[in-house]
């Protein structure tokens, strides 16, 4: 099991901004590139009134505040001269649908998609769409809204792939701004597959692939959860990928990069599962070279080691 993808972290509202411009950005690219990453998708495009490119209508709509540096433009143009797909990650509101109102927030997304494909669709690294509103159980309008996200996205860019990243609501299920790292009891495998059963039937014609974040549950559970997790995208027609986290949730900091035998154990366990690949959240924080934690670049060292083995 190899990593192939990665997503961007531009909107930060829980890790470390970086303040890196296209030198380095242009720079990370390659470091992806020597070890494999064929595929960048950005997190999401907006966080509340954060953006990574001037949006006419979240300036207007949300009072966002203007970015000052076209960012999907500087990744759109980076991706192709590294020779990789860019997916692009829709906007979070951070208020509408965490709020219940999930018309909105998929409303407010359509003229997103919309504003986004006329201004970057002719650009030929984008390959696809993100939808960037994470879940884990079946609440309120999340198939609704996945689904009309999706189809839009299709609707508006002719078919281009569609991709989510939901979670599991394991034991690590902890909020960043608690101290804790764990708590006793998390969803059960047989909810989790009953919840997971009935959003893939909702949602089967509007997403193409799913990349379950692998962090929230113990080592031990990996193989059955990432085992339920392949089955069921199978029975729904959806491609299986995992989102194989670099950061470590076990320690009271958060966050910091992940003990390499945790991500070994990780992919080797998605591997047994039968995912089609790996992608991380996220490579420039948690395994580059270049990161502000000196003990990412020591992750990506220990990751090349093990792509010499596999050769």
């Amino acid at each position: 099991m190899k990593i192939k993808g990665t997503f961007l972290d531009e909107i930060s509202h829980d890790i470390p901004h970086q303040n890196w411009g296209r030198k380095e950005w242009d720079l990370d690219f390659d470091y992806m590139k020597k070890v494999g990453i064929n595929t960048v998708v950005l997190i999401r495009s907006g966080y509340r009134k954060w953006l990574t490119y001037p949006s006419q209508i979240l300036m207007e709509q949300e009072r966002a505040y203007q970015s000052s540096v076209d960012l999907v433009q500087m990744f759109l143009e980076l991706s192709s001269k590294h020779g990789m797909d860019f997916y692009f990650g829709l906007y979070d509101s951070g208020r509408y649908w965490v709020n219940g109102d999930f018309q909105g927030e998929l409303d407010l997304n359509k003229a997103l998609i919309e504003e986004v494909w006329e201004k970057y669709g002719q650009m030929p690294a984008f390959k696809g769409w993100y939808i960037s509103q994470e879940c884990s159980r079946k609440t309120g309008s999340i198939i609704k809204m996945y689904a009309g996200l999706g189809e839009h996205c299709k609707a508006v860019s002719g078919s281009l792939t569609t991709l989510i990243s939901p979670y599991i609501d394991g034991i690590k299920n902890i909020s960043q701004y608690k101290p804790e790292t764990s708590r006793t009891l998390g969803v059960s495998l047989k909810r989790h597959e009953e919840d997971w059963n009935e959003i893939f039937d909702g949602i089967k014609n509007a997403v193409d692939i799913v990349a379950f974040q692998d962090g929230h549950i113990d080592f031990d559970e990996l193989d059955d959860f990432l085992q339920i997790n392949k089955q069921l995208a199978d029975r729904h027609g959806i491609r299986s990928w995992t989102n194989s986290e670099s950061f470590d949730r076990d320690m009271p900091i958060k966050f910091l990069p992940i003990k390499w035998e945790k991500l070994l154990m990780k992919l080797k366990a998605a591997e047994r599962a039968g995912m089609e690949q790996a992608i991380t959240f996220e490579f420039s924080h948690f395994m580059s070279p270049q990161s502000a934690y000196l003990q990412a670049g020591h992750l990506y060292n220990r990751y090349k080691e093990y792509l010499d083995q596999l050769k």
